[in-house]
């Protein structure tokens, strides 16, 4: 039971992340050099936050206190990684010389730039925020056993899968943004990504109210995806179209 759990979690947090990494980053050597790139920023960003949270003693133990620097640190970087991807444009232009339509697409292309980034930012975040939790799933025991939640392991696959897309709507509003010298979209990621991080605090505690976390950012997430849409030129034509023809392919 508990290895169902385990996959079941995995799939649900890791699944659509996976299959966006398949089908649209794997074919091309420099997407997968740049998702890499933008995922060691992450880590970066992770390692500043630890030591932030090792050196000041008194305010271990308040959660709120290391989420508000993660954040910080995270979108820092997260601006630090777009400013180092346009100094290195010409750089990868000449890659892209040699990788052929699909490389230059990448470097012409700045949403599907911001795109691969924001997937980096997202699947190691997601990775290192569910690692521990996906290996505590396994076993031994029963989730609930002791009286509390049996959602615990489902709440936080659900809101995994959120802060992975959310990290890569938040890559495409944030990168148009500087692009366009309008700050707004940029200031608006940060402060989002602080009330969705600050909503999983309600997770905490013996009475963990898990709606109250998950409905609020699962709204923001489709606000966000929403936004990046028409961000990345996206318009709702082109979504009927997209309907239609894929109706017209599957009619009999």
């Amino acid at each position: 039971m508990t290895m169902m759990e385990f996959f079941g979690c995995s799939f649900i947090a890791f699944g659509p992340a996976l299959a966006l990494f398949i089908f649209t980053i794997a074919p091309d050597p420099l997407r997968i050099i740049v998702l890499m790139a933008s995922a060691f920023f992450w880590l970066l960003s992770l390692l500043l936050s630890s030591i932030l949270w090792a050196v000041v003693v008194p305010l271990k133990e308040e959660l709120a206190f290391g989420l508000v620097f993660s954040v910080l640190f995270q979108e820092g970087f997260r601006l630090f990684f777009y400013f180092l991807l346009r100094k290195a444009n010409e750089g990868l232009e000449k890659v892209s010389l040699h990788e052929g339509s699909s490389g230059t697409s990448l470097v012409k292309n700045k949403h599907l730039l911001a795109y691969v980034s924001g997937l980096g930012f997202g699947i190691v975040s997601g990775a290192f925020s569910s690692v521990n939790v996906l290996a505590d799933s396994t076993g031994p025991g029963t989730v609930g056993i002791h009286g509390h939640s049996d959602l615990f392991f489902i709440t936080s696959a659900f809101l995994t899968l959120c802060f992975i897309f959310l990290h890569t709507f938040w890559g495409v509003i944030f990168f148009a943004g500087l692009d366009r010298r309008n700050f707004i979209p940029p200031v608006i990621v940060v402060a989002t990504h602080m009330l969705v991080s600050g909503l999983t605090l309600l997770n905490q505690g013996t009475n963990p109210v898990y709606l109250g976390s998950i409905l609020p950012a699962y709204c923001i997430m489709v606000a966000m995806g929403i936004w990046a849409y028409f961000t990345a030129g996206g318009s709702l034509s082109n979504l009927k179209s997209f309907v239609l023809n894929k109706q017209a392919q599957y009619a009999f």
